[in-house]
Formats: structure tokens, C-alpha cells, sequence
């Protein structure tokens, strides 16, 4: 079918108050396997590729071109979004080549040049009927936004949403990135604030270190768009791991390769699935 607008499926989930799943792309079998799992669940699936997974494979448009095809190929509900763009450029390209969402990052510019930016490519993206994501970040922090300790205020995000005109926000509620372990704890507070505080769905990166539980909470208080990538990642390098050990003879890729893309697919459709039953709740309240 054709590819779906990011902008459709937020605020779809947004509208029945439940979590969209946003996983990452790191190479083909990854793309295949969360299809897959979008398929098999009857679930939409937003495809995310970052900007570090474009400097791993060389550029963007090799990468981008193999995922929009199985996304327009694929019967299920696929959106196609650039994740963590730091720059510019890449983002213009993104939507150039049709990707139905950008998120640019300028967690990492004083506040003046991060809107400035964001405005920028805000205005190229509505220009091509293409929804932005952007966060508010922390000067020099390593991880943006959501370096530890990291909170996102709730006046500062209404006025930047307000002066940049972004379509969603990933806010800094106690997430981080990259975390092998789901040990986060959550500000449910803090979201709930922030949902009655800005106009736009929010985002969680990081939910790779967030308990099933603790998602749930966080779609409850206010979350919608909900980004998993080292979670599902350790899936597939298990499954890989744990086939050749057992075939230590093996050396075509495809036999083991298969075997961490069959692991995603089953744990993305699990992730799907929790994301989903999370609606229904009734909205916090201020």
C-alpha cells in the first residue's frame, strides 16, 4: 500500500490515547523484520532511520531506498521517519526523498541557534506536507535532552513548540539512551504536566531501558510515540550469537542473520501489541 504520513498514524494513537511503535532501522533485516511484525500484528509500525545508521552505511538514499520500498510494498500500516538529524542537509534529503516524517536534533546548539534551525527545517518540511519531531536539549550534553538528570520544563517546552511550530516533541522525563537494562524510572508526573502543557503528542526516546510496566504508565500519563532500538537490537545479536555457537560450522550470514531477524520480528510484534492495549485509560488529570 502506499507509504503511510507519520503525521496519520500519531495522531491516530494520539486520538485513541494508545502508543505508536517507532523502532529503528540498522540494515535491511531489521527493516524486514519490523514489516514483518507490522504485518503480522495488523499494527502500524513507524521505520526510523538515525543519522548514525546513515553514517554506517555511507549515505542516506541506498538505505532509505530499500526501506521505503518494503514499507510501500507491505500491506501493513509503514511510516518512514529520520531520526536524531543533527544536520540540516540530511533532513532537507529525507524529505526530498520521501520520508513522511523528520526529526531534527539541535539538542546541542544554545537555544537561540536550536530554534533558529528548527524553524528552518520546520518550514521546508510543512512546505512538502511532511510532519516534524525535535526535542529541547541540554548545551553540551552528550546525549541531548536525555542525558541523565535531564528534565524537560514544561514552560520551556510550550514556547518552544510554540516559536518553532513542531508536530511532536521527545521530552526528558528520566529516559536514556542506548541503557542494555530496563531500569528506568519514569516522571509520570512530569509527562501528565507536560501533555496538558504543549499542543503537540509527545515522544520517549530511549524506551529501550523502560520496563513493559513503566511504558504503560507513560502512555497513560500523556506519551504517544514511544522509540525502541538497543532493545531489539539485543534480540537480534542473541538470536546470532546463540545459532552459531550451536553451529560452529556456519559460515553463509544468511543462516544466522535470518535467526536475529526472526528474533526482532517476534519481539517487535510483542512490543507492538503492549503498546497498543496501553489506550483506553482515562486522561490525567492536572
Amino acid at each position: 500500500m502506499p507509504l503511510v504520513p507519520t503525521a496519520d498514524l500519531l495522531h491516530a494513537a494520539a486520538g485513541r490515547r494508545t502508543g505508536l511503535a517507532a523502532f529503528n532501522v540498522i540494515q535491511l533485516e531489521t527493516a524486514e523484520a519490523l514489516v514483518a511484525a507490522a504485518e503480522q500484528t495488523g499494527l502500524p509500525v513507524v521505520l526510523q532511520i538515525s543519522q548514525n545508521c546513515v553514517a554506517y552505511h555511507g549515505s542516506l538514499d541506498p538505505i532509505a531506498a530499500a526501506t521505503l520500498a518494503l514499507a510501500h510494498e507491505s500491506p501493513a500500516h509503514v511510516a518512514v521517519h529520520l531520526d536524531h538529524a543533527e544536520d540540516e542537509h540530511l533532513a532537507r534529503r529525507a524529505v526530498e526523498i520521501g520520508f513522511g516524517s523528520v526529526m531534527f536534533d539541535g539538542s546541542k546548539l544554545d537555544d537561540e541557534h536550536n530554534i533558529a534551525a528548527t524553524i528552518r527545517v520546520v518550514e521546508h518540511a510543512h512546505a512538502n506536507e511532511v510532519m516534524v519531531e525535535a526535542e529541547l536539549g541540554e548545551i553540551g550534553g552528550k546525549d541531548g535532552a536525555h542525558a541523565p538528570g535531564v528534565r524537560t520544563d514544561p514552560d520551556a517546552a510550550r514556547r518552544f513548540v510554540e516559536e518553532t511550530g513542531v508536530d511532536a516533541l521527545a521530552v526528558a522525563v528520566g529516559s536514556s539512551h542506548a541503557m542494555t537494562e530496563r531500569t528506568a524510572s519514569l516522571d509520570l508526573d512530569l509527562i501528565a504536566r507536560l501533555r496538558h502543557a504543549v499542543p503537540v503528542p509527545l515522544v520517549l526516546h530511549g524506551s529501550s531501558g523502560v520496563a513493559d510496566e513503566t511504558i504503560r504508565a507513560a502512555i497513560h500519563a500523556g506519551i504517544t510515540k514511544v522509540n525502541v532500538s538497543t532493545h531489539l537490537n539485543r534480540f537480534f545479536t542473541s538470536a546470532v550469537r546463540e545459532y552459531l555457537a550451536a553451529h560452529p560450522e556456519v559460515v553463509d550470514p544468511r543462516l544466522y542473520v535470518r535467526e536475529g531477524r526472526a528474533a526482532v520480528t517476534r519481539e517487535a510484534a510483542r512490543l507492538m501489541t503492549l503498546l497498543d492495549t496501553a489506550g483506553g485509560m482515562e486522561t490525567p488529570q492536572r
